[in-house]
């Protein structure tokens, strides 16, 4: 395992360990096993230079390409960024991938395709195919004129590019060297692309938050790009919120202390409207919406990303537990079910027949109400202030179904997979990396 060997100031991020100081929750044995699944899926992962993958390739990179798992043929940056808390991918293969990213970012001019779409200057790819080539918008393979617009907006996803400054965040986390950042990647250092990239989504100034209009939409985050969002956007600001800490941690390792202050000043405005902008008004509720305009709606995933980055004020952060709690011992898997968790509520579906007020799918399926691994970690961290009974209860299906669905066991299983309905119908994307890498970073208490 990696480990930190230069940690940033402990003013912030001590935010993001809530955590640490207890001891972990699972055992040595169960963490070990975790580890292993998950080492074994990076492995499965991996698309070395001159490989093939799903029907397209060979990779031409000249690296080897770290997948989201199973049988994806292209890096997606946020897959990546969501996987390196564990410690299972060494910096020796971070970089690379940090300097291709900066390569394929979009240059100083706005870019209108043929689709609609428009690309802003150094917006950051969703993926980047074997043959090296930047994609920005979700459901495609193609690099070219055609990419983008409907169903996805106009605009590329706004959470790459916070999740390209915790790529790099990482990469220095781990060695405790920033001379990367001065690194030139076409005319721009690293770090000057890491403060462009978080520049380029649409911000209020007001608030700080990420924000969609109907003329300017972009997927606000890759967990929900089948959903219609439109206001300030929860997860999205959120990822903001953090990417902003970390820029400033590391302008004062690359020696520029005078540039932090403005990303601290940015954390701080976000910071203050969190708990109000976001605050679910229904009688003691103590969820997070999902976005102020369309998409009002309890976003399970939101709340507890706030809940693990240490985001909320104290009483927010109590009524988000609690609410928690409630969920996961309601009857009829609302938010739970073999440790994995669905993205609204299902008591709070906008209908009984529809998860979300625009755009998803089918109620019950996919991001409208499957179960997702991804962010089990965040809950079992959310639920053991508030019931520990519980939080080890969920552990306990998390890992019963890992166990009985594991990969590895060849024809009779095929786990993680990205998500899944009940009794497993519809399960779809097996050896799924952030299914298993994102809980263990959370639970091995790092």
């Amino acid at each position: 395992m990696f480990l930190s060997r230069a940690l940033p100031a402990a003013s912030w991020r001590g935010a993001f360990v809530t955590a640490a100081r207890r001891p972990p929750l699972l055992g040595s044995g169960e963490l070990g096993y975790l580890r292993e699944l998950a080492a074994a899926v990076i492995e499965s992962a991996r698309v070395r230079p001159g490989e093939a993958r799903g029907g397209q390739g060979p990779n031409r990179t000249g690296i080897t390409l770290i997948t989201p798992g199973g049988n994806y043929p292209a890096l997606w940056v946020r897959d990546f960024a969501m996987s390196l808390d564990c410690g299972l991918i060494p910096p020796a293969e971070v970089l690379p991938q940090l300097r291709l990213i900066a390569r394929c970012q979009n240059g100083a001019g706005e870019r209108r395709l043929r689709s609609g779409a428009i690309v802003p200057p150094f917006a950051v790819p969703d993926h980047i195919t074997l043959r090296g080539e930047a994609v920005f918008y979700p459901g495609t393979y193609s690099p070219g004129e055609d990419q983008g617009a409907p169903p996805w907006g106009p605009l590329p996803p706004a959470d790459d590019h916070y999740y390209l400054v915790h790529i790099a965040h990482a990469l220095w986390r781990d060695t405790g060297d920033a001379r990367f950042l001065a690194e030139a990647v076409d005319g721009y250092s690293l770090l000057q692309r890491l403060e462009k990239a978080f520049a380029a989504p649409d911000s209020d100034p007001d608030t700080g938050a990420v924000v969609a209009s109907r003329e300017r939409r972009a997927v606000g985050f890759g967990f929900q790009d089948s959903v219609y969002l439109l206001g300030a956007m929860s997860f999205a600001t959120l990822l903001r919120w953090r990417a902003a800490r970390q820029l400033a941690g590391l302008l004062r390792a690359a020696g520029r202390a005078e540039g932090a202050g403005e990303y601290e000043r940015i954390a701080e405005k976000i910071g203050r409207h969190l708990g109000t902008l976001f605050r679910d008004p229904a009688p003691g509720s103590g969820w997070l919406l999902a976005a102020t305009g369309v998409g009002r709606q309890p976003d399970v995933w939101a709340t507890l990303f706030a809940l693990h980055l240490g985001a909320l004020p104290e009483k927010a952060a109590r009524g988000a537990r609690q609410s928690l709690v409630s969920a996961v011992r309601a009857a009829g898997h609302t938010v739970e079910y073999q440790g994995a968790i669905r993205h609204v509520p299902s008591d709070r579906y906008f209908r009984p027949e529809r998860c979300w007020e625009e755009g998803g799918g089918r109620a019950n399926t996919y991001q409208s109400g499957a179960f997702w691994h991804t962010p089990t970690g965040w809950l079992i961290e959310a639920l053991r202030p508030a019931d520990g009974g519980l939080a080890r209860q969920v552990a306990d299906r998390f890992l019963q179904h890992l166990r009985a669905n594991d990969f590895r066991q060849g024809r009779q299983g095929r786990a993680p997979w990205e998500c899944f309905g009940i009794e497993l119908q519809g399960a779809q994307n097996p050896v799924y990396m952030t299914s298993v890498t994102l809980p263990l970073s959370v639970l091995q208490a790092r």
